[in-house]
């Protein structure tokens, strides 16, 4: 295997052909930060427009760090994984109050900033300073896996370390952003998770896994259980000026921070409608009749399916008070449009 060719080759194949994103027009490294933690759990096609409207409300890692994180939870609303804007917003107090109001440039110091491991320290380091370090993300994991035919489950720390040295290898001395970013688009478009568009590859000659007819069965995953489900329930009670009772949930958890109707989950025997008028009894210190179910919901986060039964209730007796959440509130239309919610409350939403 002709190592230095396969750099130059991806190199050439990048400079012709690799995608115009627009964190990979600016080195600034607050902006690569930015995109490379968006980029963590999100397509890239979904992240651009909140990359785009996350630097034009905060275009500087001293504008991040004065907002209230309620802005910028606001700000992520509906991409998923809230830790990332908590963490996000916590790193850049960090930055502005311990470090300069600047990125660090070494790998030790930024992987203490909350939200940041190895690979997006990589990734800073690379793309922003400009350092011969390789970054590597899914795509080129996968690339190496099968370019070196890796036949060890990806999972495994001895597996990683055995493709982060290969990779190594095919480092070049300078431009390491272009070589990583090449890596990068040729597993997107070329060396796909499903079905690589072998017939199209430059690096056919040079990869084993090709050679070996074993591309399909490359990487190797270990099997994952089923997810399980869960039947959860929300209710919508209306005060005498037609406002809806939310609850902010705790900072830590499950979309932490964001705002919900009250609720929680069935459990035991309980059916659907005692399960949403116990819950709302523990969160928010009421007794509540549930009148009737408005419809569910179906949505799956990364461990669980669950059902979210809507339900619409009455107070029957008591004051709400928070008991099983950060706070309680009654909120009109422009409230209910600008407290940050997760996917399945604003699909609630849709049921009003």
């Amino acid at each position: 295997m002709a190592r230095p060719g396969i750099t130059r080759r991806i190199l050439l194949w990048y400079a012709h052909h690799g995608r115009s994103l627009p964190w990979r027009q600016t080195r600034d490294p607050y902006a690569v930060w930015i995109s490379e933690v968006m980029l963590q759990q999100t397509r890239v096609d979904t992240a651009i427009p909140y990359y785009e409207r996350f630097l034009s409300r905060f275009p500087t890692v001293e504008a991040l760090a004065k907002a209230p994180l309620r802005n910028v939870i606001k700000s992520w609303e509906n991409m998923g994984y809230y830790s990332r804007a908590r963490n996000l917003h916590e790193a850049a107090r960090t930055i502005v109050t311990c470090m300069g109001g600047s990125l660090p440039e070494n790998r030790e110091e930024l992987l203490r900033l909350p939200g940041i491991g190895a690979y997006t320290a990589s990734a800073i380091l690379s793309f922003a300073f400009g350092q011969s370090v390789l970054a590597m993300d899914a795509n080129v994991k996968r690339v190496l896996c099968r370019l070196f035919a890796v036949k060890q489950p990806l999972e495994d720390r001895p597996t990683l370390e055995t493709i982060e040295r290969l990779g190594k290898d095919l480092l070049p001395l300078k431009d390491s952003s272009s070589f990583n970013q090449g890596l990068m688009d040729f597993g997107s478009s070329i060396c796909t998770p499903r079905k690589p568009r072998c017939t199209a590859c430059f690096l056919r000659d040079d990869c084993l896994a090709f050679q070996r007819s074993i591309q399909y069965s490359l990487p190797v995953k270990r099997s994952r259980p089923p997810l399980p489900h869960r039947d959860m329930t929300a209710a919508l009670i209306r005060d005498q000026r037609g406002r809806f009772l939310v609850a902010q949930r705790p900072a830590n958890g499950l979309l932490g921070g964001l705002w919900r109707f009250p609720g929680g989950e069935r459990t035991g025997a309980e059916t659907v409608a005692e399960a949403v008028e116990r819950a709302v009894c523990e969160e928010a210190g009421v007794r509540a009749r549930a009148v009737s179910e408005l419809g569910v919901i179906r949505h799956a986060f990364t461990h669980f399916r669950m059902r979210l039964h809507v339900f619409e209730c009455m107070i029957t007796e008591g004051l709400p008070r928070a008991l099983g959440c950060v706070r309680l509130r009654w909120a009109g239309p422009r409230a209910l449009r600008s407290l940050p919610f997760g996917k399945a409350d604003r699909k609630v939403l849709s049921l009003l």
